[in-house]
């Protein structure tokens, strides 16, 4: 959606109407009621306002809004009962993910309830406001007009700003990968290793299916292999793939296109990544996490046998985490990959090594410690 395309906001300031644009990259819907807040309101005050749906446009000073939002996060906070136990005990992984997400999504809109307003030329106009144009820039494009946003999501632009600065030490290739805002980063990386070690079909071709920040066409240049053309719809993720690979001077080997997962003809291998959870995003920039229905899975194996040459492979890199969760069974994959006319000439596996893999607090826990990350060969049946 383009800044003209978001809905206005109003409400009422010092006796008069106001309006304003609303933003939101997040896809959050702009709330029905706006009050003024500054540094006067109290943590409960405002807790009781969110929760309500109330929005509260901030007129204080700015790091007094980062506390309130501390705040605010803090009674947001599942609450336990008197043993330190979470209240809701699901009965099964399916459950537990489901109330996850549903916990998560209330924690969203409760907290992106607090408001700024933002200049033409983004600029904040409060007190100890920091210089967020060049975040600002790099996630929504050239400034336009004035607008509103919540301050949650002006610290996740700024969070993308500072991880597209510093990058991602990515160690097959021996350099950085820096990630885009909305373009998902390769923080977990057991999955280019198993890229790395995988024995090469061919050195002459290949095909990078939904390609995001570009580090497996770059990893597959920096094997050996002469062309890569690789694909993806979203045109943050081509631009962002393209700043890596002139970065690291592997864009003469890779042919950067949009495209709905393949391109034309046929190559002698064919690697995609797809998001790992059949579950439908809550935001657009969730799309890299969930798959409804496992359209982009289905949509690779349905497609890969015509886009393979004769004795091709195509390398399918899946987590086993959905099968933990109850959201798709091995029997279900296994079926697809039959019905679409191939067979499976091999598979390696890696343990994730992320954090929440050893959290024992985290509600999938026992999900993620089973978790296993695997490459699939797969060839034409």
């Amino acid at each position: 959606m383009t800044a003209s395309e978001q809905p206005m906001i109003h409400w009422i300031e010092e006796d008069q109407p106001r309006s304003a644009r609303w933003r939101s990259e997040n896809g959050n819907p702009a709330p029905k009621r706006v009050v003024i807040a500054d540094d006067r309101m109290t943590a409960d005050s405002a807790y009781r306002l969110a929760c309500e749906g109330t929005g509260m446009l901030w007129r204080g000073d700015f790091q007094n809004a980062r506390q309130l939002l501390q705040a605010l996060a803090r009674r947001a906070e599942p609450k336990a009962d008197k043993r330190g136990k979470p209240r809701k005990q699901p009965v099964s992984p399916t459950d537990a993910f489901n109330l996850h997400r549903q916990a998560q999504s209330q924690r969203a809109r409760t907290l992106g309830m607090l408001l700024l307003p933002f200049d033409a030329d983004y600029s904040i106009p409060l007190r100890r406001a920091p210089d967020v144009q060049l975040a600002c820039n790099e996630a929504y494009g050239a400034p336009a007009e004035p607008f509103v946003a919540s301050l949650r999501e002006l610290l996740g632009l700024i969070g993308a700003h500072e991880w597209r600065k510093k990058g991602v030490e990515i160690a097959a290739l021996g350099a950085r990968i820096h990630p885009h805002y909305g373009v998902y980063s390769p923080v977990r990386g057991e999955y280019i290793g198993l890229v790395e070690a995988a024995p090469l079909p061919s050195t002459k071709l290949a095909f990078d299916i939904g390609t995001g920040t570009g580090v497996l066409a770059a990893l597959l240049a920096k094997r050996g292999v002469e062309r890569i053309v690789a694909t993806d719809m979203d045109p943050r993720a081509l631009r962002c793939a393209r700043e890596n690979l002139v970065r690291l001077e592997l864009d003469g080997q890779v042919t950067l296109l949009q495209a709905d997962l393949f391109p034309e003809g046929r190559a002698p291998l064919v690697i995609c990544n797809p998001p790992w959870i059949p579950a439908r995003p809550s935001s657009p920039i969730e799309h890299a996490v969930y798959d409804p229905e496992s359209r982009m899975l289905r949509g690779f194996l349905g497609g890969l046998a015509q886009h393979l040459e004769p004795g091709g492979e195509g390398w399918l890199i899946l987590s086993d985490l959905a099968e933990h969760l109850g959201l798709r069974s091995r029997a279900e994959l296994l079926a697809a990959i039959e019905a679409a006319g191939l067979k499976v000439l091999g598979k390696t596996d890696i343990r994730p090594q992320h954090p929440k893999a050893s959290d024992e607090a985290d509600p999938l826990h026992a999900a993620r410690a089973a978790e296993l990350t695997s490459l699939w060969r797969l060839g034409a049946a």
